[in-house]
């Protein structure tokens, strides 16, 4: 990429426009004020999609969707060969999550592109403000970014978190196919790097009076469909200890996790998002029990290590409690470190504007994680405020978002 000069590093974001932008993304699938509910390929989804494109065009930006439907603002440099630094982030959200996550990275994207086009800087790389598809994991977790990468499997599409009905019905919604997702991949090559800005979604920034994070690492996690299976019977009649009931393995398994991973592997941390009973009625004994399970860890061997002991330990249960096992995978993503080169650009951009910062690893996962294994990946944090995240509460200060993106400018205009 071009050196930095003395013009370019006077240069900032424009405020009001970031800021405006923000506004106008968040009144899309507002829920409760401060919420917002747009989940992958919905409606709502996609209406904030078109807003992105239409903003980018508006711009003089050109526009691109892929077959993983990968939402593109691109501003070519004078090099039709040059690699492509990607910037950007997602514009899907959690049930009912908050304003911040994935949207802050993927407007603040689009205004370094603006603000660099509108100086006419020539840079050496093409630059591409990207919003990727399912970040959240509504259908399947960061598919947009997996699709590019070229790290997505025909065995994953078949195998979706969510209903197969609906998730088949979305991508007919957004004009795409399981075809269409495998041939978004690009060349590595092609690639200069990825940048992303996101809210920390944790306390430490607060809690260490630091205005940036500078992601050192991301965890791994696992996620399983872990059903127990009984026998329904008619809660009135059938005594206690003659019940299969899956509830009660289900219920078991549940609390053992989360006593497992607080005794045995403190930096590690177990959740059940989801959990559906059938037939699900007050007077039947539960037939089937279905649990969500995600588990994190920063290290290959902790994790590893307790994928088999959590399911061991659901065996154990199901035997105790004479039920049957049906374990899926549903998604696993490995570790990964963040590029050295650009922590240090992303360190030296800190520096120069002035900023305080902290050098952190990542509890949650995002698409830079997967973009890591492709090519040069690194990404900017910016307080929660109470460490509030994936909840209508989510917020970060305003003054902390125009310092990443910021940030983000700056070492856009520096190079890695």
């Amino acid at each position: 990429m071009a050196p930095m000069n003395k013009a370019w590093s006077s240069l900032r974001v424009n405020e009001d426009r970031f800021h405006r932008r923000f506004l106008e993304l968040s009144t899309i699938g507002v829920v409760n004020k401060t919420g917002v509910h747009r989940l992958a390929l919905s409606i709502e989804h996609l209406r904030a999609r078109q807003w992105f494109l239409d903003e980018a065009q508006a711009s003089g930006l050109e526009t691109h969707i892929d077959g993983a439907g990968n939402h593109s603002a691109v501003l070519v440099c004078g090099e039709e060969k040059a690699p492509t630094l990607l910037l950007g982030s997602h514009l899907d959200t959690v049930p009912h999550g908050g304003r911040f996550d994935g949207a802050l990275g993927v407007v603040a994207a689009l205004e370094v592109l603006h603000v660099i086009k509108e100086n006419n800087l020539q840079l050496s790389t093409h630059l591409e403000a990207i919003d990727f598809t399912d970040e959240e994991g509504t259908y399947l977790g960061c598919l947009g970014s997996q699709a590019l990468s070229g790290t997505l499997s025909t065995t994953q599409l078949s195998h979706s978190i969510g209903a197969l009905a609906d998730f088949t019905a979305g991508l007919l919604r957004a004009g795409m196919t399981p075809e269409s997702i495998l041939a978004a991949r690009r060349d590595p090559k092609t690639l200069a790097g990825y940048l992303e800005l996101h809210i920390e979604q944790g306390p430490r920034l607060q809690n260490t009076d630091c205005q940036i994070g500078i992601v050192t690492g991301i965890v791994g996690l696992e996620r399983y469909r872990i059903t127990f299976v009984g026998r329904a019977d008619h809660a009135g009649t059938v005594s206690m200890q003659d019940r299969q009931d899956a509830v009660q393995g289900a219920a078991a398994f549940i609390l053992a996790g989360r006593r497992i991973v607080m005794r045995d592997f403190p930096d590690c941390v177990v959740n059940t998002g989801m959990l559906a009973l059938e037939p699900g009625a007050m007077n039947v004994v539960t037939e089937r029990a279905r649990v969500g399970l995600e588990f994190r860890c920063a290290q290959a061997h902790d994790k590893a290590t307790l994928e088999t002991t959590l399911l061991a330990q659901a065996e154990v249960i199901a035997q105790e409690c004479e039920l049957r096992l049906e374990i899926e995978k549903v998604d696993s993503i490995e570790a990964v470190q963040m590029s050295q080169t650009v922590q240090h650009a992303l360190t030296t951009s800190t520096e120069r504007l002035g900023l305080r910062y902290h050098s952190m690893p990542s509890g949650a996962g995002h698409d830079a994680q997967v973009m890591s294994r492709v090519c040069q990946a690194g990404m900017i944090f910016v307080p929660s405020i109470g460490g509030l995240s994936h909840s209508p509460k989510e917020s970060t200060n305003w003054d902390d978002c125009v310092n990443g993106a910021n940030v983000l400018l700056q070492t856009v205009l520096g190079g890695f």
